[in-house]
Formats: C-alpha cells, structure tokens, sequence
C-alpha cells in the first residue's frame, strides 16, 4: 500500500505520557507531544521496567480515520489508566501515527515490543491490524485490536496473543446488511475500499445477501486512502439499477460518499443507501439533513443508558467536540480489562508472555460502564450485543450528539419499514440485543479455525 501522494511517507511521530502509580496517589512523571520523528523510547532502569506496564496505542492520527480512532482512542485509554487507581506497578501510555500504511505499523510494532512496549492497542486499517497481530505472535506479545474490521483476525489470521474487541466485519454484514435484504433490499452493488477491511466487509456482507435469496448485481473498488471524488463510481452503482448501494468503507470515504449520493439525487429515485460502517462522529459530519433514515450497527452508543452516559461525561474533559464511539470505548473497555488481568497474575508473570496474559484476560469476565457484562471467546472475540441504530431526522434530535435511536437487532425484526419501528426515546436503554451475544460465525464459535502459536523464541 502507498501513502497519500504515492512517495515516501513521513516518518512517524511517536507521542508519550506516564503515570506512576505510588503510595495511593497518581502523578504525571512527563507528557508531551513530540514534533519531531522519536527513534527510541526512553531507556528505563532495571528497576522501573520490571514495575512498569508501556502501552503502545497505534493508529490513525491524521488521515481518514483520525475522528473514529486517533486522539479518542489515546483519551479513553489513559481515562482507563486514572479509574484502574493504584495497584502497585506503573502505567506507561505512548502512541503513535501508522497513517494507515502496513509497513510503517509493522516497523512501529517491532520497535516497540524490542524496547519494551507489553501491549499494542487499537491498530486500526485492516491490513495494518493483519500485519501488526503477526509480529504479536512472532515477538509473543500482546495486542488487543479495536479499531480494524476484519472478521479474519479470529478466522483464518487468529493469534493466541490478540484479542479484538468491539466489532468486526462479520457483526457488520449480519446486523446492517441482513436488516437491509429484509426490508426489501435484495440487489446489491458495491463501492469498496480496495484493501484487507472494504473486502472483507463485502465479502461478509455479500454472503448474507445471497443467502437471503438475493443478488449481489456489480462491485467496483476504490483506491485507499487516495479517493475523495467518489462521482464516477456512484454512477456506475446507480446504473448496475441495484436496489441498495453499500458502501463497504468507512471514515471520510463513507462520509463523501453519502453526501455526494445525496447530491446526485439517488436515493430520491428509490435507491437505498447502506453505510455498513457508520460512527456517530461521521453522523455529526454527514448531518441529521442528509444522513436521516440511515442505519448503522454499535456495540456501543453514548447516549444507551445510565452507564454509557456516566462514562462519556468522564471521558469528555480528554476528548472536547468529540463523542466517544465504539472504537474510543472499546480501548477503555480493553485497556482497563488488561490492567485488570496483570494486576491479577502479577507484573513479572504478564511481561513474560503474551500468551498467557490474554489467556488470563479470556478466562476473566469482562465488566464496565461502557459495555456492561461480557466475555472473550477462545478465539479471541470480545462478546457483547450490538446495536441496530437509526439516524434521526433534525427534528427528532434535541440533545447535543443525540443522533441515533433503536432501529431493531440481528434477528428479523429489522426489517419493518421505517414507518413502522420502534422510535425509542432519547436514552432509552435498547433491550433489543444481538443473538448469541457475538457476531462471528458459527464455525468460528466451535473452534475449528485453531489459531496458531506463536514462534519459538
């Protein structure tokens, strides 16, 4: 994959910020944003590195992701860092800027387990998530995966030193795709991002829709993260004469491409329009005007219950303008749980495999404000419901970020006509939950796709 442009990309930045955990109270060692290029991570003393816990968060900082990952990301997780208090060991949080290129993620990756880094989180941009989880397995050291997409990383590319939280393609396709076909949806054609996540969510996806009993008419592939003009292939979507068109993309792509289909006038001639990964952060930039009627599928929404909404009111003070969506929440959830699981079998025991520290945080229940009860599957999916959500139309919105509502779940009542759901009140809890409390497929669930160990030292 090459960079914006098509040259050399800039060489990465890496940012930092400790907190020592000592004698009840939490103090700020250093904080800084560094302008310049970071080569190496400061050297600690014998001492401090063996009661000292580094988390890398590695992710969009910049490019097309930066509102769904980026600076939210980072805030969550060091928010997850004050509320875990003192536990006896110190807490390092660094990040860094992958712009969504494979080979930069990977060269981070390895830098920062070689200098002692314990956990990679967030790893957003599917082929840098698949790229990022084998040097996991080859160093055998933690990352937990929040922000990529790709049902692959507890298929065919599962590890036993990652786990991946709060979504995936799978999820996506069942939830957004199968209310879709139900409603009415039965010919598709696609606009996809031409890497690891758009495939796989077109894959996903398309196999519902056949399954179904419909049929997917065309597809067309755009180039990452290069497009912004998306005209040329709406046209062609359009012609296929598709009922939907999914949009197998995500960030500023899904973003352009709703808004230009509303300027072409395409859904005003009975086209549909299927953002089958949609945040909340892209609703506020899309607008309730042009994004009313749209259906997105979370595992976590700000605004669900009493509990999602004590959580962002924490959490906001870090991340000003910006509500928390499920990749955001998804690095709290993730990073308290993992502190939780070190704490439990000691600082010495987790910093010698990563192995064994995801397979203490598998064999502990998973609880927090912003997920509520859940689970890690042997494979290493974080079970949680998910959430069928509708955009509002202006006129039903009356909260600052109050942008979406219950639409219905997985399991065949999402396919009633708008007219006819269930318009659920602004911070109604939604009782509708996803079947199974996950959302990979069965053949994944029972275990027959073994991940593999992780190479000998």
């Amino acid at each position: 994959m090459h960079g914006p442009g098509g040259g050399a990309a800039p060489a990465p930045s890496i940012h930092r910020e400790t907190r020592k955990m000592e004698l009840g109270r939490r103090s700020l060692l250093a904080s800084g944003a560094a302008a310049a290029a970071v080569t190496s991570l400061p050297r600690l003393s014998r001492a401090q590195a063996a009661n000292t816990i580094r988390i890398g968060v590695l992710n969009d900082q910049s490019g097309t992701y930066k509102d769904n990952t980026g600076p939210g990301s980072v805030a969550c997780a060091q928010q997850a860092i004050t509320e875990f208090g003192n536990r006896g060991f110190n807490v390092e949080l660094i990040f860094a800027d992958h712009q969504n290129r494979p080979d930069i993620g990977v060269n981070l990756a390895r830098q920062w387990y070689d200098q002692g880094v314990d956990m990679i989180l967030d790893v957003p941009t599917s082929s840098v998530g698949l790229a990022v989880n084998n040097v996991a397995r080859e160093k055998n050291r933690a990352c937990i995966n929040v922000g990529s997409a790709t049902s692959d990383l507890t298929g065919a590319q599962c590890a036993p030193t990652m786990i991946h939280w709060a979504y995936d393609t799978y999820m996506l396709a069942r939830s957004t795709g199968g209310a879709m076909v139900k409603a009415g949806g039965d010919t598709w054609f696609f606009i996809t991002a031409d890497y690891a996540f758009g495939h796989a969510l077109e894959r996903d996806t398309g196999n519902f829709v056949k399954a179904a009993g419909g049929r997917v008419l065309g597809q067309v592939r755009t180039p990452f993260p290069a497009t912004t003009d998306f005209s040329a292939f709406l046209v062609q979507a359009q012609a296929s004469r598709a009922k939907v068109i999914g949009f197998a993309n995500a960030g500023s792509d899904t973003i352009n491409c709703v808004k230009q289909a509303a300027e072409f006038g395409i859904t005003r001639r009975g086209v549909k329009l299927a953002a089958l990964l949609m945040f909340i952060t892209d609703v506020h930039s899309i607008g309730l005007e042009t994004g009313q009627g749209l259906v997105c599928t979370e595992s976590f929404y700000w605004n669900l219950n009493d509990r999602t909404r004590a959580f962002t009111r924490r959490v906001l003070p870090r991340m000003p303008n910006l509500y928390p969506n499920q990749i955001h929440a998804g690095c709290y959830s993730a990073t308290l749980h993992y502190l939780k699981a070190v704490a439990d079998m000691g600082v010495a025991a987790s910093k010698a495999s990563g192995t064994e520290v995801i397979n203490r945080m598998k064999a502990m229940p998973t609880e927090d404000d912003a997920f509520g009860a859940g689970s890690i599957r042997a494979d290493g999916r974080k079970l949680c419901p998910s959430y069928l959500l509708e955009v509002k139309s202006p006129a039903e919105s009356t909260a600052p970020l109050g942008l979406l509502q219950g639409a219905a779940d997985h399991r065949g009542r999402g396919g009633v006509p708008a007219a006819e759901r269930g318009r659920l009140p602004a911070g109604a809890e939604l009782a509708r939950k996803a079947q199974g409390r996950g959302d990979s497929p069965p053949e994944i669930r029972t275990g027959t796709i073994p991940c593999r160990p992780p190479a000998a030292p």
